[in-house]
């Protein structure tokens, strides 16, 4: 019987594992999307659409280089100050070097950006605090440093 037990209970904690495994792939393609439509709107430069990936709520957290900035059009407001046209913009590219889950609705992303324009370059990089809400991943903390 106690064999019995113990095997059963093996069981269950392999197809847990394989469940889970299962649901991270999924959430791991779920906010690598997320992240491509970042890119991709940001190389048409389109902030808004940029922007609807972060969560529209006064709690987003941005900090850069300035630090903090608090909610989702204050960071748009930020955002079109610092890059007014799409020649400050640029394009983008981005570099995932880490996607860790913290509990089943947020995940937290260590990457890579690189800024190239005519007026100069600019690479860092950034941490992101991506949250499941309502059904959507939406980012609801970033911090993005520049390279010296």
């Amino acid at each position: 019987m106690k064999k019995l037990t113990v095997v059963i209970l093996s069981l269950f904690i392999v197809i847990s594992c394989l469940g889970q495994d299962k649901m991270e792939k999924k959430d791991r393609a779920e906010i690598s999307s997320l992240l491509k439509k970042q890119v991709d709107a940001w190389n048409a430069g389109n902030l808004e659409k940029f922007m609807e990936t972060y969560w529209n709520s006064d709690s987003l957290v941005f900090v850069g280089g300035n630090g903090p900035t608090y909610g989702w059009q204050r960071t748009l407001e930020n955002y079109k100050k610092r890059y007014p046209t799409r020649a400050e913009m640029g394009e983008t590219h981005f570099k995932i070097l880490r996607m860790s889950k913290i509990d089943d609705k947020t995940v937290f992303v260590i990457g890579r950006y690189e800024l190239t324009r005519e007026m100069g370059n600019l690479a860092g990089h950034f941490t992101l605090v991506i949250q499941n809400i309502d059904g959507k991943w939406l980012i609801i903390s970033d911090h993005s440093s520049a390279e010296n």
